[in-house]
């Protein structure tokens, strides 16, 4: 069983505020002049779906992490993808400085408890949601898991037993998350 399994905007409670963290889009470079929407961009489109169904009146947005070259944070570029689907400018908040999960928690909660904002729709990829959820926790928030970038594929005759570029992007990832959860359950500073 999923332990983050998909809810459409209508199952998912109010909250006061949405916060998508970074992930989903690279921001443009001096090469490319626009955002590059991976596979992880449904982030901002699940959140652009919720502020749609009125679950909650403002969109954080937390990413600071640019690589070089890069014209604009994360946060940025997902600012230009909510405003291209709808979302008004005075509904997004941006957090533009973080560079991993323990900072996107801790700089999300300085930015919204000032606006007494605690109850939070807390999205990003499935993969993710569990260390996410304790990190923004452990600042204070309510948070309501709205998870998203579910990575299926079908399981259709001889190709999942074939190795490919997906499975290594799969893995990669993977690691990734048992690395940063490793980090999280030690409590040792992210850098």
């Amino acid at each position: 069983m999923q332990a983050y399994p998909y809810s459409p905007p209508e199952r998912l409670p109010l909250a006061q505020a949405i916060v998508v963290l970074g992930g989903g889009i690279k921001p443009a470079n001096t090469i490319y002049p626009q955002p590059d929407m991976n596979a992880s961009a449904d982030r901002v489109w699940f959140a652009s779906q919720l502020f749609q169904a009125q679950k909650a009146p403002l969109i954080l947005l937390a990413g600071g992490l640019t690589p070089e070259g890069s014209l604009y944070t994360e946060a940025e570029a997902m600012r230009l993808l909510l405003l291209a689907l709808g979302v008004p400018n005075r509904a997004i908040v941006l957090e533009k400085i973080s560079l991993n999960t323990h900072q996107n928690a801790t700089l999300s909660y300085r930015l919204l408890h000032q606006r007494g904002i605690n109850h939070i729709l807390l999205v990003t990829s499935a993969m993710h949601m569990q260390r996410a959820e304790i990190e923004f926790k452990r600042q204070g928030f309510e948070v309501t898991p709205a998870a998203t970038d579910y990575d299926i594929e079908p399981m259709l005759g001889l190709k999942p037993y074939l190795p490919n570029a997906s499975a290594l992007h799969r893995n990669n990832q993977a690691l990734k998350e048992l690395v940063g959860q490793l980090v999280s359950a030690s409590n040792i500073p992210p850098t």
